[in-house]
């Protein structure tokens, strides 16, 4: 089973949710978490455990090696403006190139070879009760996604069901999201009970929408701003799964880098009531 904890934006409680539901599910299941949002990963200030091994990672980018017929069949083919063709001169722009190996393949003088270029490193981190894997990705990058791949398929390929993977998916709607939720069997939408928080949650009902996943919502910081959230789930036939309740005991807990569910009776109760959602779905909806 494969779990995604997003959001429409960061701040809503992502981290806290996916540390503490993969925590408190560990103690009866085989749990894998996985923190991909590698740009700026954090789960790991939650989770006290012991690195076993760290594995470099690279995407493979073209390199001119200085022939060129001027066919201009590189530059047309990208779709991402990676490749200048100035008369017989090629400039490559790495940062555009998103590892697609056309202007490689269709070079008639093979004058681009792919070379692998490393783009961040991957922790495999054993904790007492669970595994945890955080990738990094290098300071410069600007791609995340491919990152992202590389440590979902890792992780399909070594903790293959009944393992449930729980992945603290990045931020936002962009491609980096999209990639995380590609893997999902489920995703649970966190938000906060704000305007704030129903804009950016309702983008991204609608992208788990249009990727036909199945999905439901956690209400982080209940008791704030007011019920626009629980009337646009009830309008648009979303399941409410937790609501995790506002409390400074809650964020001063939170803020030191300690886990909730075994300090606060409401947070495990919300936990409680996310495994019993996850667990009573049709197995053909999720396996």
């Amino acid at each position: 089973m494969n779990i995604v904890i997003a959001s429409g934006k960061g701040g809503t409680g992502k981290t806290t949710l996916a540390t503490n539901l993969a925590s408190y599910l560990a103690q009866n299941h085989q749990v894998v978490l996985s923190d991909l949002d590698v740009e700026e990963p954090n789960s790991a200030l939650f989770i006290n455990g012991q690195e076993t091994q760290q594995t470099d990672k690279f995407k493979m980018i073209p390199k001119w090696n200085g022939e060129c017929t001027g066919c201009g069949i590189c530059q047309d083919v990208c779709a991402y403006n990676a490749i200048l063709q100035l008369g017989t001169n090629i400039i490559l722009h790495a940062q555009l190139c998103h590892s697609c190996y056309a202007c490689s393949e269709l070079c008639p003088i093979d004058a681009l070879p792919m070379e692998p270029v490393q783009m961040g490193v991957m922790s495999e981190i054993k904790t007492p009760v669970m595994e945890f894997i955080e990738s990094k990705l290098n300071v410069g990058e600007e791609q995340a996604v491919p990152l992202i791949k590389e440590t979902t398929d890792f992780i399909q390929e070594q903790y293959p069901d009944p393992v449930i993977k729980i992945y603290d998916a990045p931020p936002g709607t962009s491609c980096p999201v999209i990639e995380a939720v590609k893997t999902a069997d489920y995703v649970i939408l966190i938000t906060e009970p704000t305007p704030f928080g129903l804009h950016d949650m309702s983008l991204m009902a609608g992208v788990v929408r249009d990727m036909d996943k199945p999905f439901g919502v956690v209400i982080n910081r209940y008791g704030v701003g007011n019920d626009d959230v629980l009337d646009y789930c009830s309008k648009e036939k979303i399941d409410v799964i937790a609501k995790i309740p506002n409390e400074r005991k809650i964020a001063e807990t939170y803020s030191r880098g300690e886990l909730l569910f075994e300090k606060f009776p409401a947070v495990k109760a919300a936990l409680r009531d996310i495994e019993h959602h996850l667990f009573s779905l049709d197995p053909g909806a999720v396996s």
